[in-house]
């Protein structure tokens, strides 16, 4: 087992995977299918059915008519398998995935590393949108038609393209190579110029109202309500030591390094413990510390590896100490803390946030879940230097801190818990900053353009094609000459 693990942890390097996805790799992550087993559509339909998964989970298998796939459907994302033999599929790390048949000739479970999931009911449905971008004759000459976002009750104002600088021909081309294929597994993208919502588009079954697992750019949520705990006097600063901040527990290999780390090492990635999700040989990661009965405790026994503020390292154990001290401090869920001073104010209801750090939030990993709409007034909250209606809901202090620069993460400036990227379109580059997650979960903000643009997608474990997406058919709008 551990063997596979260091494989898993070795193939997942440089993903910035949100926990959820990463504990699943060691299971049922998917890679793209290859051509070294043909098996047809009516024989992939035979596997489908509801299933018994790890950690009394369950997971559904689909297949596809559009592509002639089997995916694997956990919680609100799908992963394909390889067909390799009778019966038999690979998961990413190649691990053999062994349908069962009982004495009929039915299926009846699965076997995978020495387990044995059951099949539970094969009456699952599927919705046919769920495989195209657009359900549309001939997607290859689909023509896009430009509308107005809905102007709804939600504290989001639309407006219209006019004025904006976006170039229509290029958004149309977009939709088009969208449509056509060309960029899979997109699911929503959104834009915010000037402060109105212009542009919204939804593919495959998704729409405004789904809701959307925003992986690690949960990461950049938990930064705001960091600076508002502050600012209500929870949290004195983040000059706190995290041995101050939780007095009830004592890390395994204490050493006076380990005592030095403090809240903005946690924030900007430099608490100092071996754990790097982009380096194989370091002693913590995800899947191990999904595993563990408390992934604060996992995360701050782990040995230190240099002086907490020195070197960036992506560390998911961090953003979740932060969460969990914040829930400490406010004597309330984390979900009930946000609701009542970040989502509230922003008219944000809909939404879905299970924060327990520890084996039994396995299905969710301590995510949040939004709307792309609710993630746009996310990222015009901070657009608007943390005012939303004529209310400070993140001091305008905290916003500007959170978003300069403290450190370098796997080569890209990073604030605390926010990537501070830039984008070259047309040999123009734009700076911005950005709350980013495993499959495309985008928030990029754009002060200088007043610009904000949210994508969601399914691309995981694998590129997405948000910021070419961004990067050829929004951003050139606005290099001299580009706009109309």
């Amino acid at each position: 087992m551990k063997n596979i693990k260091a494989q898993l942890h070795s193939n997942l390097k440089n993903s910035n995977l949100s926990f959820a996805t990463t504990f699943f790799c060691m299971f049922l992550i998917l890679p793209v299918l290859t051509n070294a087993q043909k098996v047809t559509y009516q024989q992939l339909k035979t596997y489908e059915g509801l299933y018994q998964s790890v950690n009394n989970t369950t997971l559904k298998i689909a297949a596809s008519p559009k592509d002639t796939n089997l995916y694997a459907i956990i919680n609100l994302s799908r992963y394909k398998l390889r067909p390799q033999g009778n019966n038999v599929f690979l998961n990413s790390t190649n691990q053999p995935v062994t349908f069962l048949k009982d004495q009929n000739g039915k299926i009846k479970g699965y076997t995978i590393d020495r387990d044995t999931f059951k099949l539970l009911s094969q009456n699952v449905s599927f919705p046919v949108k769920m495989w195209s971008p657009r359900m549309v004759d001939n997607p290859d000459k689909f023509v896009y038609r430009y509308q107005q976002p809905a102007q709804l009750n939600d504290a989001l104002q639309t407006g219209t393209l006019k004025g904006t600088g976006l170039n229509p021909q290029l958004l149309a081309d977009m939709m088009h190579y969208i449509v056509a294929g060309k960029y899979p597994d997109v699911h929503s993208i959104l834009i915010i110029k000037n402060k109105k919502l212009v542009f919204e588009e939804y593919f495959y079954e998704y729409t405004r109202d789904s809701l959307q697992e925003m992986r690690s750019a949960s990461k950049s949520v938990i930064s705001a309500l960091t600076g508002i705990a502050i600012q209500q006097g929870l949290i004195k600063s983040v000059n706190e030591k995290l041995q101050d901040l939780l007095p009830s527990y004592h890390f395994a290999n204490p050493s006076p390094l380990k005592d030095a780390i403090n809240l903005q090492d946690l924030l900007d990635n430099q608490s100092g413990v071996n754990y790097d999700e982009a380096w194989p040989k370091s002693m913590g990661n995800e899947t191990d510390m999904g595993i563990s009965k408390d992934w604060v405790k996992y995360t701050f026994d782990l040995p230190m590896i240099d002086t907490p503020g020195k070197i960036g390292r992506y560390n998911s154990g961090n953003s979740i100490t932060a969460g969990w001290i914040i829930q400490q401090y406010a004597q309330m869920p984390i979900h009930d803390f946000a609701a009542k001073n970040l989502f509230g104010p922003l008219g944000i209801t809909n939404f879905k946030w299970d924060f327990r750090p520890d084996p039994s939030n396995a299905a969710n990993f301590c995510q949040v879940i939004l709307s792309p709409r609710d993630m746009a007034k996310f990222g015009l909250l901070y657009l608007n230097k943390g005012l939303w209606n004529g209310k400070q809901v993140i001091p305008t202090a905290w916003v500007a801190e959170s978003t300069a620069k403290h450190s370098v993460v796997q080569g890209v400036d990073y604030g605390y818990l926010w990537w501070l990227k830039y984008l070259d379109a047309d040999g123009i580059r734009y700076y911005g900053f950005a709350a980013q997650g495993n499959g495309g979960q985008k928030i990029y903000v754009f002060r200088d353009l007043d610009l904000v643009v949210v994508t969601t997608g399914g691309n995981y474990n694998t590129q997405s094609p948000a910021d070419e997406l961004i990067r050829k058919y929004i951003l050139p709008s606005f290099n001299k000459n580009g706009g109309k």
